[in-house]
């Protein structure tokens, strides 16, 4: 299991993990994972992982862990999740520089 300081988990996204986390008394651990589909090629897949699997890399921010498998980490070399607030509602955003385009949902995107 490496470090990877070139994908990273925002404090505010920290923080949301943490707090979702302790609600469903599971560990603060966040997967991220990208998925063939969605309305541009690829999409983000986001779920609270139990432990991180042997391929996966891991970054780390305020004791809250995030882990990506080695087949996804090529696609968001780079990136940082956050969590934004906003009118239209609350969700984790990835701002990711693999990313050619993307599209209005947010959670789809194309190299």
């Amino acid at each position: 299991m490496d470090a990877i300081p070139e994908v990273t988990l925002s404090p505010a996204a920290a923080a949301r993990v943490a707090a979702i986390a302790a609600k469903q008394a599971k560990p603060a651990i966040l997967r991220l994972s990208v998925e063939g589909g969605g309305c541009s090629g690829f999409q983000y897949r986001f779920g609270l992982a139990d432990a991180p699997d042997g391929d996966d890399l891991i970054a780390e921010t305020d004791g809250v862990r995030l882990v990506v498998d080695s087949v996804s980490i090529d696609l968001v070399r780079g990136a940082e999740v956050d969590f934004v607030e906003s009118l239209g509602g609350a969700a984790f955003r990835v701002t990711n520089p693999q990313a050619a385009s993307g599209c209005g949902c947010g959670t789809s995107f194309a190299v």
